[in-house]
């Protein structure tokens, strides 16, 4: 099976329901598209300011019609298409329309600037660049300079000189199916890694990748044709993405909802009757928030039909999910740990009968295995930590165009995460920290992670980074970064007061209050940290003895 079968067998059983709808609460649609604007894409939508939708057929048609514009003008099997847009009801179908061509489909993170742009379409050989108006500003310098991209398809009104109107084309092409035979093995995509630890790594997956991860997100949650998947984050994501495979599998509709403040989540799932919503931990913290501060009230909203809310992405707070649950306790929780290099989410997961572990991981996902292991590669004993092997159908191809790199962390068919971890005597996973972000002071290793998750214990603190910086002495000590809740105020000697209940080689040395960055998966920016501080002037820093 590949995975665009999925989407043909849901056009032919369910093709009048409803596949996906985009809710815009915004409502800045100044250069947004609607499908009236081009009549001869079928069952146009009417024009509208907050909501659109699509079904099941006419995704599946609009798919055909790319694929079928991308096969008219020459691109073959194997030709890399790059998507550079926000969530929208236009991206999935072209996805799809470029895997049903037989082309490699390499979504493209929307905060890329002008040189990350360059650099990812370079280094996976993109020959052609599906662009909206939201990025024309950072395209249009680098337009000369992109010599492999020979076609570029533009997804909106006032289209620039230098492309083309990717709907206005569609609507000439074919909505019938391609005459592409495609197998499991057969390449689908490329994805970037996220590049908190470095630069963006390509990352090769295959069909049968992309189907285990349907397969896998549907075992974990069980969606039926009756749920509804509030979708928010970005789907040139992996985690956005396979989590949406499993409304693919089941059939299922899926909202997407453009922006995050916590009334349009709360009225979207009110509106669309949504049952399952994957959160990012800021986002959920921000909900919470507001629910405490009186900004948001839940008797404004029907909810009894949200039975699950998960969250992946980073590490979570365990005191976040006590929480929630105080809030919403009839809610089943799930979290999914997961890198692009296997698919998304949910090699491993918590699953939703075990909330007794939260701050676990969990164990190994759906058709996955997992290990824990030493420097020697053998599994670590009792509770020592080791870092965190995951083997299965949905590992990685190869990281393309770096033997090299793909040689470091894939091994007898094993992928090294670079995530260190332990294992409990149930067999539970517990996330330590990346290996990279262990902070060695005094000859004591420190997992930041740990910190962390004590420090946002404190009902003052909103979100906390812990990273390494030099010392003469002790080679690194630990500083905390820590951004307040909004209108509250602290001081370092509060926090150094709190953190007496930490171990003294494991209390923060520095304290900064700032702004803690994360990117659009939720994921904490500590590149982005050490370049500001540790050779930067530091905000409001004290030093604690």
């Amino acid at each position: 099976m590949v995975i665009t079968d999925l989407l043909e067998r849901n056009a032919r059983l369910y093709g009048s329901e409803t596949a996906l709808v985009e809710i815009n609460p915004s409502e800045e649609r100044d250069n947004a598209i609607t499908w009236r604007d081009f009549s001869l894409i079928e069952n146009a939508m009417p024009d509208a300011p907050y909501r659109r939708e699509l079904s099941w057929r006419d995704f599946d048609r609009r798919a055909n019609r790319f694929a079928n514009l991308l096969l008219s003008r020459g691109l073959r099997r194997g030709t890399k298409v790059a998507i550079l847009l926000m969530n929208c009801l236009e991206w999935l179908p072209i996805y799809f329309g470029i895997l049903k061509a037989g082309c490699i489909a390499v979504p493209m993170n929307f905060r890329y600037s002008s040189d990350e742009i360059e650099y990812c379409a370079d280094l996976a050989d993109v020959e052609a660049l599906v662009f909206g108006p939201e990025f024309v500003s950072r395209v249009t310098p680098i337009v000369q300079r992109m010599q492999k991209v020979r076609i570029r398809f533009f997804v909106g009104k006032n289209v620039p000189e230098y492309a083309e109107n990717c709907l206005e084309l569609m609507g000439y092409c074919s909505s019938s199916a391609p005459p592409v035979a495609l197998g499991e093995d057969d390449d689908a995509a490329i994805y970037f890694s996220s590049g908190t630890t470095g630069f963006p790594k390509a990352i090769l997956h295959c069909h049968r990748a992309l189907v285990c991860s349907c397969m896998t997100e549907q075992a974990h949650h069980g969606q039926t044709r009756n749920d509804v998947f509030l979708c928010i984050p970005p789907l040139y994501h992996t985690g956005a993405k396979m989590h949406w495979f499993g409304s693919l599998i089941s059939a299922s509709k899926a909202v997407l909802l453009r922006g995050v403040k916590p009334e349009w989540i709360l009225r979207a799932v009110t509106e669309e009757k949504c049952t399952i919503v994957w959160l990012l931990v800021p986002w959920a913290q921000d909900l919470l928030d507001a629910i405490d501060a009186g900004k948001v009230r839940l008797s404004d909203y029907y909810l009894d039909q949200w039975r699950l809310m998960h969250i992946g992405a980073q590490p979570v707070p365990p005191s976040l999910i006590r929480r929630w649950k105080s809030v919403f306790p009839h809610h089943q929780y799930d979290t999914n740990y997961g890198l692009s290099e296997s698919t998304g989410p949910g090699c491993v997961h918590l699953g939703v009968e075990n909330i007794e572990k939260v701050g676990a991981i969990g164990k190994p996902g759906y058709l996955w295995k997992a290990r824990v292991v030493d420097e020697a590669g053998n599994d670590v004993q009792g509770d020592e930590v080791g870092e965190l092997l995951v083997h299965g159908p949905g590992v990685m191809r190869c990281y393309y165009k770096n033997p090299e790199a793909t040689a470091e962390v894939l091994k007898d068919g094993w992928l090294y995460t670079g995530d260190m971890a332990r294992v409990d005597g149930d067999g539970f996973i517990f996330l330590v920290d990346r290996k990279k972000d262990v902070i060695i002071t005094g000859g004591e290793n420190l997992y930041p992670v740990q910190i962390e998750d004590f420090l946002r214990r404190s009902d003052k603190i909103k979100d906390v980074a812990v990273i390494g910086l030099p010392d003469a002495r002790l080679g690194e000590i630990a500083a905390a970064i820590i951004e307040l809740k909004e209108g509250v105020h602290c001081t370092e000697e509060e926090i150094g007061r709190f953190c007496l209940d930490l171990p003294r080689y494991k209390r923060p040395r520095r304290i900064i209050f700032d702004k803690v960055p994360r990117n659009p998966t939720g994921k904490i920016e500590k590149p982005v940290l050490r370049e500001k501080y540790c050779g930067g002037r530091l905000v409001e820093e004290q030093i604690l003895s």
